[in-house]
Formats: structure tokens, sequence, C-alpha cells
């Protein structure tokens, strides 16, 4: 018997078993009237009712949704709504510029666009054939309360679910096509490796448009999982979430945790989640240090996995093993700061060019409308992550040595350098730029500006991140600018940025922090 894998799977089995619990408390402070604390049985009847609306618009299956959102519980919602009933969600990252989100929009071809409260004034002349505000106009004005949605005509484990932007190596984003067997084999692993129950209370400390928060809304509910909304990120507030909810687990970037160790060291009383709180990270492996720290002065497990947009995300995952108990706390931290052994159902290689390479279920089925990037990333039955490692022969477990594809991960956001780099070639002053990412203690690595300046051209500092931050979306203008007199480059006109990097990262056994 094969019966197809979707996500429907996941909030069918919250229904059933799960109508009277807790399922969704929205955030309080939001421009949108939060959603009412949702038990799974209501959860259930408001994504049938943007299915019915989405019915009336006369949206028809395969046909894409965007939705430019901060973490909301409409935005939960829509991740089970659209593909459960045969369309596609696009969550789109809400930090981006109203000419990048515009992209994102044509490029994916989505015919219904629903826009946070907080963003509409600046996303206004980003247009599709249908337009909403989450909130009071998607709930009188699109929702469809006690009506029957269409049922999906044909569920497809392999149609695709969700199409989420990742910057990758180019100025323009690709859409990262996952299928709903991605989603459910995502959600099984992760699920299974964070040993999740259905006493966890989860925190959305990650935004929910990021890889669909890792999946994590899925296997939450499908387990029956109470789960709490954050809007916005700050230390202070997360420690108030884990006391007053009782919060378990939580996952997010390395920049996510040095915020609540920040806020920790002024906290009135014992810190909340003592030998309780499981915290999972990725974006960029934090350094030892904190790792030790978020143990030793939150009493908080810490978990390190690996992965990518493309992989659902997770390939690898590492939490200490009681083997290890028995060693020193730095050492027990360095070892949790490699991206660990391969998941289940995970294979994991390394290229004669030292490229780490993957194959599992969870792989992406391809970069919407873009064939030859597809072509390029999928090769002989693996999946190419541009990254480069090694695998420890010992314990088979993974380290990120290196960067293939010139990514910077900032905060856990990924960074194209070339993108910045063809903003700040923009400004008149400007000869040359490079791009490259150096060490940060807060934010694992920030963005680096090399500029060569024009013949009888003056620009500061402070006019290139300007420039920069008038064009592109804040997070990804340089922190600092070096001017130089000249950037090297190769016989064949090349720049080579692990020789850019290598002076900043001396000392480091990898060039990523």
């Amino acid at each position: 018997m094969r019966i197809p894998m979707t996500v429907a799977d996941f909030l069918d089995r919250a229904e059933l078993g799960f109508a009277t619990s807790p399922g969704v408390i929205d955030e309080p402070d939001q421009p949108a009237p939060p959603v009412p604390v949702s038990t799974y049985g209501r959860l259930g009847e408001r994504v049938r009712a943007w299915q019915a609306g989405l019915d009336a618009l006369g949206v028809g299956e395969g046909e894409r949704v965007a939705v430019v959102s901060h973490n909301s519980a409409r935005l939960l919602e829509l991740l089970f709504a659209v593909p459960m009933s045969g369309r596609i969600c696009v969550p789109v990252n809400f930090r981006l510029r109203p000419e990048e989100v515009d992209y994102v929009v044509r490029q994916s071809g989505a015919s219904v666009l629903l826009v946070d409260p907080e963003l509409d004034q600046a996303l206004a002349g980003v247009k599709a054939r249908h337009r909403f505000v989450l909130g009071e106009e998607t709930e009188t004005g699109l929702m469809r309360f006690g009506v029957e949605p269409r049922p999906w005509s044909r569920p497809d484990e392999d149609a695709t679910a969700t199409i989420n932007y990742t910057s990758g190596t180019t100025a323009r984003p690709k859409g990262v096509q996952l299928t709903h067997r991605n989603i459910w084999v995502n959600g099984l692993t992760f699920g299974l490796h964070t040993r999740v129950w259905e006493r966890d209370v989860y925190l959305h400390t990650l935004p929910m448009f990021h890889c669909n928060g890792w999946g994590m809304p899925f296997v939450m509910a499908g387990l029956g999982v109470k789960q709490v909304v954050l809007r916005k990120v700050d230390g202070a507030e997360i420690l108030r979430r884990v006391e007053e909810h009782g919060v378990t687990l939580m996952c997010g970037a390395p920049a996510v945790w040095n915020m609540v160790l920040d806020a920790a060291a002024s906290w009135q009383g014992e810190i909340p989640g003592r030998d309780r709180v499981r915290v999972v990270c990725a974006g960029a492996p934090p350094p030892s240090r904190t790792i030790q720290r978020m143990e030793e002065e939150l009493g908080w497990e810490f978990t390190q996995i690996y992965g990518l947009t493309e992989t659902s995300p997770l390939l690898t995952f590492n939490r200490t093993r009681p083997a290890d108990l028995h060693l020193p706390a730095p050492e027990r931290a360095r070892k949790l700061s490699r991206a660990g052994l391969p998941a289940l159902g995970v294979t994991l290689g390394i290229s004669d060019g030292g490229e780490v390479l993957a194959r599992s279920n969870v792989v992406l089925e391809g970069y919407w409308d873009k064939p030859e990037e597809t072509a390029e990333a999928l090769q002989d039955g693996w999946f190419h992550t541009g990254d480069g490692g090694t695998i420890d022969p010992a314990d088979g477990h993974l380290t990120i040595s290196d960067r293939k594809k010139d990514v910077i991960i900032t905060g856990g956001e990924n960074v194209s350098s070339i993108e910045v780099e063809d903003v700040i070639f923009s400004h008149p002053a400007v000869a040359e730029v490079a791009v490259i990412g150096v060490p940060d203690e807060k934010w694992g690595e920030t963005i680096k500006a090399l500029v060569v300046l024009a013949e009888g051209a003056s620009a500061a500092e402070a006019d290139i991140i300007a420039h920069c931050k008038e064009r592109m979306a804040g997070y990804k203008a340089p922190t600092s600018v070096e001017f130089r007199d000249v950037i090297p480059r190769t016989a064949t006109g090349k720049i080579q940025k692990f020789k850019l990097r290598e002076p900043y990262w001396a000392g480091r056994e990898r060039q990523v922090n």
C-alpha cells in the first residue's frame, strides 16, 4: 500500500488527537488583531476558511500564493492551508526591499499576494492579481468560515508544496521547490532527532519564511505541541516567553542565542528553562565559547545542525553523545561546533574539490523555472551544496571548512556577495570592489567591502554603507569598508576571495564563524 505523504497529514493528526489542546498562541504585539489562542481544532477550521476563500477567488491547484509577513499565526496557518489544497505557498523574506519582493512575486508567478500590515505601505507598488493585507481585511474579505473548501483533486507527494527563495551565489534569488515529500521526511527526521513529544512547548524564534521555519510548524502540529509565535527576536523577550509559557524547544541562528546571553546578564532571578530547554542552532556554527556559555550560563541543551533551504533543511545533527559527557566543557563545546553526523536518511560525500555533497529525500525538486541552475546543483545523483567541508573518518561527523559559493551568512541570513558588489559598484566613486565575510562574535560573520576608488574620486566608509542601505535590505549592507589601492586578481582576471579572507580569519581552522 502506498499513500501519498502530504502536508495535510500533520494537521489531520493534530485535529484528531489534539482538537481541544492549545495549538497556536499568536504574537500579542502586532499591527493586525492577533488571532485568538487556537486549539488544534480551531486551527483546522481557520485553515479550511483560508482554502474556501481561495476557492472563491478562483485560485486553482498549482497556483502560487505569496505571503510577506513577520512571524504570525496567520502565516503559520497559510503554510498549511495553501499546499494542503494543491496550491503552492511562497513565503517571502519580509526584510527584502520592495524591488526584491517584486522580483520574487513576479518570478514565482504568484496570483495572490498577502502582506503584513507593517509592510503594506512600503510594498504598495508590488502587485498581484489578488492582493490583501493580513488581518481584518483577510478575516472579512477573503476567509470563508463555515464553508467546506474544495478538496485537492489528486493529492501528490511529489507536487511542489512551497517555493522558498534563497540568495545563492547570484544577484537574483532562486526559488527552491520543496515537495510534500520533502517537507514530510524533513519533519519526521527533525522531530525524531530533537526528541519532540506532546508535552513540548515550541517558541518560534526562527522566521517562518526561512525554509518554512525549518519545517517545525508541521512536525509540531503532527505531535500536538503548543506553538508560541514570536514576531521579533529580542533576547529579554525570549526569556520572558520561556518563563511564561514553559517553552522547551527553540530553533535559531547564533545571533539569536547571543542576544539571549546578553539579556541573561541582567535577568533578575534564575534563568527560566534551566535543564529543560533544548536549543537547535544553524545558519553558521557559533564559536565554541558561545556553545559552552549556553550550557553553563543558561543551562540549556545545545544542538548543532547543518542544512540548506534546498534540503528542507536538515542534513546533519550534532548533540553531545553519552560517550562525551565526561569530557571537559571546552572540549564538548568544540565537538558541538561541528556540523554533525548525517541525519537519518541522509548520505554525505566530499567531492574531489572538497565540496560537500548530499543525497536524501529532503533534497529539492528543482529551482523554479531555472532548469540550468537545477541541472548544475543536481549532478550524478548528488546535490552539490556549494560548501566546502571534511568528514572525520573516526566518527563520521561533518565539519564545514569554507564556502565554495561566496555566500555570507550573517545572523543566519544568506547574503550574496555578488549582489552587494553590484550595488556598491553603482556608486560613482567606486572603480573596483570585492565583498567578503569576516568574523563577528555577535552575528557569526559580517560583511566587509574592499573598495578601490576611481581616480580623482573620494568617498568615506559611511557614504558607501548609506549607498547600500538605500538600495537593498539593511542586513545586506556592509558593516565596514576598507579602501585599497588595488584588488589582486589572477592572470585570467578572477578575484580569489579565499585569499582576501585569509588575513581576517588568521588563526582559525575554518573560514566560517
